[in-house]
């Protein structure tokens, strides 16, 4: 794309003989925030590695704003890191470590410690400047660390699991303020994290990565109602998966459990008597008959579990098991383990898995 901020083109690396990225192209658009999701070991951040210029790459292109960035040094890139482990330097008080790359680059004093004092107040730390490392919570640090990337004015801000090691709660206020300082400086972004939550939240796009490659890259909504594989359905939300054997090619109709099911649309690229997995989210589905779907399954209630305001039912399907959560009505017993009942959805939410 001719007006990516951030152009990745066909990126492999490789460490002797094994590869761990593989073919890699991404364009980021300016101001874009965009999430590498994955599990461990799939790649992600040797990527952002290799975007940062810690890790050079076997083959292929890396472009920012327009300059091949390929071949430069870390520092010659202007790129900000945030890392896991938040890599605060422990003699230096919070705002010696946020002026760190000010006064690296000569900046005038005077100029440093205004840039300083608006760093620390972007993270809503003002009173901490005196303070040293281990006088800091872990979320205190991390915000720290967000400073002292973001005080050079870095064109391009990239954060490696920053919020890996951090309890849940400080996990969930400090992804907010993230994305929150991201969108007031509107800098583009690149976000790795192995935690789904956390990349449907606050991302604009997600590259879901498996494998040294890019599955799918799209936004939350996408990734999430229409995963383009197999791997990218199973890993982002929880799913229920059904086999079912195709009936009529032509008219998209699908036999689950020797019951007909009519998808939207034609097979394409798929015979009679083919087998397909095909992928329902729970919340798509209802238990018993809902009013305006247009597709439904006869089943047998395997498993209830009381939630609170949840009630989270199996139904056992033939040889499958579909998931789904209702909501507890006071006036309304639980079903019954074992009770006959039918499960409908819309046909359009039955995804075929290839």
């Amino acid at each position: 794309m001719a007006d990516s901020f951030l152009s990745i083109q066909n990126v492999k690396k490789s460490f002797g003989d094994v590869t761990v990225v593989q073919d890699f192209n991404l364009h980021v658009e300016p101001g874009e925030f965009v999430s590498f999701l994955g599990p461990s070991g799939c790649g992600k951040t040797t990527v952002l590695r290799m975007v940062a210029g810690f890790e050079e790459p076997t083959a292929g292109k890396i472009m920012v704003a327009g300059k091949d960035v390929t071949n430069l040094k870390p520092n010659k890139r202007n790129v900000g890191m945030v890392f896991q482990a938040y890599a605060l330097f422990p003699n230096l008080t919070v705002a010696q470590n946020v002026a760190f790359g000010l006064k690296v680059a000569g900046m005038p004093r005077a100029d440093q410690e205004k840039r300083v004092a608006e760093m620390l107040n972007l993270i809503k730390l003002p009173q901490l400047g005196d303070r040293y490392p281990f006088q800091l919570s872990g979320g205190q640090q991390q915000r720290v660390a967000l400073a002292r990337a973001l005080a050079p004015m870095p064109k391009l801000l990239l954060l490696d699991e920053p919020l890996s090691a951090l309890d849940a709660k400080v996990r969930v206020s400090l992804r907010e303020e993230i994305r929150s300082i991201q969108k007031s400086l509107g800098i583009t972004t690149i976000f790795v994290t192995h935690d789904q939550e956390e990349a449907l939240s606050i991302s604009d796009r997600i590259a879901v990565m498996y494998g040294g490659k890019a599955e799918q890259v799209g936004t939350p909504f996408e990734i999430y109602n229409r995963p383009a594989t197999k791997f990218v359905a199973n890993f982002v939300g929880t799913l229920n998966v059904l086999e079912g054997t195709v009936s009529d090619a032509a008219n998209g109709t699908v036999r689950v459990n020797a019951q007909e099911v009519a998808l939207k649309g034609k097979l394409n690229g798929s015979r009679n008597g083919d087998t397909l997995s095909l992928a329902l989210r729970p919340e798509a589905i209802t238990l018993g008959r809902r009013p305006g779907a247009d597709a439904s399954l006869s089943g047998e209630i395997s498993e209830v579990h009381f939630l609170g305001s949840v009630i989270r039912v199996r139904v056992g399907v033939g040889g499958s098991t579909v998931s789904l959560d209702t909501f507890n009505n006071p006036s309304t017993p639980p079903p019954a383990v074992g009770q006959k009942t039918d499960i409908s959805f819309a046909s359009n939410d039955l995804l075929v898995l290839h």
